[in-house]
């Protein structure tokens, strides 16, 4: 195992996120189309924060309707980005290395991790699912 390999080998580059002045329906409206379950919150390149899909799973018990236009004013009516959003962020950085990640992951109750430069600036998210495919291509 390449335990040493840095996580910018096997993070996810194209990071699919919002700025917090968006809707809370954007997110919702990007986890269905994308299956993504992590969307960091971004002002400007800098990352503020993160919705999970657990955050969003939340909201989505509360709406009991198919009518995507009613998903959406009940959910821009009630909340914003900045309600939803983890702020309180574990992050790597492009030199850190697979084995730091498996222990920032093992050790929180999160199952991301974004990946930022030295400004705060967003490059990358390693998930729990890419650490496990990586050690799976390993054996």
């Amino acid at each position: 195992m390449r335990k040493n390999d840095p996580v910018s080998n096997l993070m996810s580059k194209n990071v699919e996120s919002v700025q917090q002045g968006q809707a809370l329906s954007d997110v919702y409206k990007l986890m269905c189309n994308t299956g993504v379950h992590h969307v960091p919150v971004l002002d400007g390149k800098k990352l503020t924060g993160l919705i999970s899909f657990t955050d969003m799973m939340k909201l989505n018990m509360a709406i009991d309707t198919s009518n995507t236009h009613t998903i959406d004013v009940l959910i821009d009516g009630h909340s914003s980005i900045k309600d939803f959003m983890s702020t309180k962020l574990t992050t790597l950085k492009h030199g850190q290395t697979v084995r730091d990640a498996a222990k920032l992951l093992s050790e929180g109750n999160f199952h991301s991790l974004p990946v930022v430069d030295d400004e705060g600036n967003i490059s990358g998210i390693l998930t729990s699912t890419d650490l496990i495919r990586y050690l799976s291509a390993q054996y």
